[in-house]
């Protein structure tokens, strides 16, 4: 697949799952405004299983974007949940998987429902820290670049809310810029600030 290709849009039949083998995804979902909500990214390695399983029939209700060319292989769902019916161990580990992202998405619904907006940015920025952040000396950096409008899009909210929270971190010395990627200075004081729960880097990450 080709990056600005999609491997399903919202309202398709949900009738498979993918496996990455190469590439970026972006999950996401088109607001009734026309603004766009980034749930998450996949990669390499990543499953894509946005769909209901036993159900005679459903759809899609987020699209799936390639973000870079890539290689993906799609799982019929009646084959999968075939499979699923004879093979107790490969039923517990989509169990498994199924409560992660339950989870994931509690988490994220729990900092910006308590925490409003900024809980938001700084529950992604610290979820972009477990998946992407490298220690320097100075703090973690976060290393990709995130224009603000794909934060705003992370966090559902505008660019400018963004702009001005991020501006007052770095007013604070808490981040900086460098080159387009964010270099977070104090992770705890994020942390702090929205009563960080330490989850595991399995629920806390972007992916």
């Amino acid at each position: 697949m080709n990056k600005g290709t999609f491997l399903f849009r919202e309202g398709d039949t949900a009738d498979g799952i993918y496996l990455i083998h190469s590439g970026k995804v972006r999950i996401g979902k088109i607001t009734p405004d026309g603004r766009e909500l980034t749930f998450r990214i996949c990669g390499a390695g990543d499953f894509i299983s946005e769909v209901m399983l036993f159900c005679n029939f459903s759809i899609y209700n987020v699209h799936a974007k390639v973000l870079e060319d890539g290689t993906y292989s799609k799982i019929k769902k009646e084959d999968l949940e075939e499979k699923l019916l004879l093979n107790p161990t490969l039923n517990i580990e989509v169990m498994k998987q199924m409560s992660i992202d339950q989870q994931k998405s509690q988490s994220k619904f729990r900092d910006l429902i308590l925490h409003g907006k900024k809980g938001a940015l700084y529950s992604t920025l610290i979820r972009m820290t477990n998946s992407y952040g490298i220690q320097q000396s100075d703090g973690i950096l976060i290393d990709i670049a995130f224009t603000n409008q794909e934060l705003a899009n992370f966090c559902g909210m505008s660019r400018e809310v963004v702009n001005r929270l991020l501006s007052s971190l770095k007013k604070d010395g808490k981040i900086s810029i460098i080159d387009g990627k964010i270099l977070i200075h104090d992770l705890q004081a994020l942390k702090d600030e929205i009563h960080c729960e330490n989850c595991p880097i399995e629920i806390c990450n972007i992916e």
